[in-house]
């Protein structure tokens, strides 16, 4: 959740491990044994860390250092990170890569909370309460990212969602060690977003057009 324009996709590279954290009163740091995601990366480069976008601070042949804003920590599932717990990790995206899942910023959106957990052949469905403000950009068929995972949305109401995930999914993201009670990072699709923005703008454009410059609006500005 930082000021930068880096951008992900959503399918996860590899599955990290906090190896430290290391809690301050303006920032906190913490230390992630990985592998994969380290080929290529350099100091100031961004990993999708569980959904959130962090700057690689400190880098070393096994790991990766980041810093933590408090904000972040408070509204994102990282305040519950231990050592020993397992993180989504993604690389920025580059010219080469090949665009496999959505276009995710690593800035969410919310916290969900993972209410049910059923399985549906070698499948899983995850059911997801979420807030009205992320709920609001979630529709059917639509692309969610959770926990920096890029999931398509299999049903939607006006208090929870659900996505069904693949074995493929399961077996290459922290997705499979969830369990019902834990609490998700979410990212929704900026399309919507943007959708919002632009009527908000045509709304206002059009109720300054219907402005009437007579004497009570002069009045009212100032203007005598």
């Amino acid at each position: 959740m930082k000021g930068d324009k880096n951008l992900f996709t959503g399918i996860v590279e590899e599955i990290g491990v906090i190896e430290d954290i290391k809690k301050g009163n303006k920032s906190s740091k913490i230390i992630v044994r990985c592998n994969r995601v380290l080929n290529q990366t350099k100091l100031g480069d961004s990993i999708c860390t569980n959904g959130v976008c962090l700057t690689i601070t400190n880098i070393d042949k096994s790991s990766f250092e980041a810093d933590v804003m408090p904000e972040t920590f408070r509204k994102s599932n990282l305040q519950k990170l231990k050592i020993g717990s397992f993180v989504n990790l993604e690389r920025s995206i580059s010219l080469q890569t090949r665009l496999g899942g959505h276009i995710v910023s690593g800035h969410i959106d919310g916290i969900g909370e993972i209410i049910d957990l059923e399985k549906e052949g070698n499948g899983l469905w995850m059911s997801i309460k979420a807030s009205d403000e992320v709920l609001k950009y979630i529709i059917y068929k639509g692309s969610i990212s959770i926990d920096g995972t890029s999931l398509t949305v299999g049903y939607v109401d006006n208090k929870v969602f659900k996505v069904s995930i693949i074995p493929h999914t399961l077996e290459n993201t922290i997705l499979l060690k969830k369990v019902v009670g834990e609490t998700v990072n979410l990212e929704c699709d900026m399309i919507g977003k943007y959708i919002e923005k632009f009527l908000e703008l045509g709304n206002q454009t059009q109720n300054k057009k219907n402005i009437c410059i007579n004497e009570e609006f002069l009045k009212a500005n100032g203007f005598f």
